[in-house]
């Protein structure tokens, strides 16, 4: 279930999911903060207390909030969110200032990318290594900005997927919504080909060429280059 573009039938427990999760990941609802009581709540959003009851234990899942008998349902500690939740990501998205959340992230890729393009180099198949090839191609020849942000993830979840490291592929694959939105904004900077082209270009050539501290180096370049034209698109440095 995509809670952000919910089906008829759901429409209301998604309504219900989204806002409150949206209201706590916002800090409208702080952590030990107690949601409204249940009956307020079914006559706020109109639904029934089973509705109500089945958007709870969503945001339960989601690391949100606790519901215990005679207490109530109470918003859980920062750190006990599943932000790698595509939904709670979303919510992160949205209720955080762009250059605070786009620090965040690449501070985060600072640390995993690096590292996956150094497993990349060493354990990638050579199906693999023409795979990233492949998307890096469709990269160079994308006629339009909007057409090179599919090969761009492509690029990167490739490479992820050639560590054979399972839990690295799967915690970038997690990422990759935020990796999406902030490659529509970075992807905007004038002369994207002629400045991002050659340091993808130096990691895949680095993998290419079995270079697993090449591959690590040429990440944190390439993650550099991102930072600044984030930096130019936001018109705010990222400070991480």
């Amino acid at each position: 279930m995509d809670y952000r573009k919910p089906s008829d039938r759901k429409s209301m427990h998604s309504r219900i999911v989204q806002d409150i999760g949206m209201q706590i990941v916002s800090g409208r609802f702080k952590p030990d903060d107690k949601l409204p009581a249940e009956a307020l709540l079914c006559e706020e959003y109109a639904v029934s207390r089973p509705v109500l009851r089945e958007a709870t234990r969503v945001l339960v899942a989601k690391g949100l909030v606790y519901s215990r008998p005679r207490v109530g349902t109470v918003v859980k500690p920062r750190r006990e969110w599943h932000i790698l939740d595509p939904d709670v990501l979303h919510w992160l998205m949205q209720s955080s200032p762009q250059n605070e959340f786009f620090a965040l992230l690449t501070s985060v890729r600072s640390i995993i990318e690096p590292a996956a393009a150094a497993l990349a180099a060493q354990h990638a198949t050579t199906d693999e290594i023409a795979a990233i090839g492949e998307a890096y191609q469709r990269m160079e020849a994308a006629p339009t900005v909007e057409a090179v942000l599919q090969p761009d993830l492509d690029f990167h979840s490739r490479i992820a997927d050639a560590t054979h490291n399972d839990l690295l592929a799967h915690l970038c694959n997690m990422l990759s919504l935020a990796l999406r939105e902030a490659l529509k904004h970075s992807n905007k900077r004038p002369n994207l080909h002629e400045l991002a082209l050659p340091r993808h270009k130096a990691i895949l050539t680095a993998i290419e060429n079995r270079d697993a501290l090449g591959a690590h180096h040429a990440t944190l370049v390439q993650l550099d280059d991102a930072r600044n034209a984030l930096n130019v698109v936001l018109g705010q440095g990222l400070k991480l």
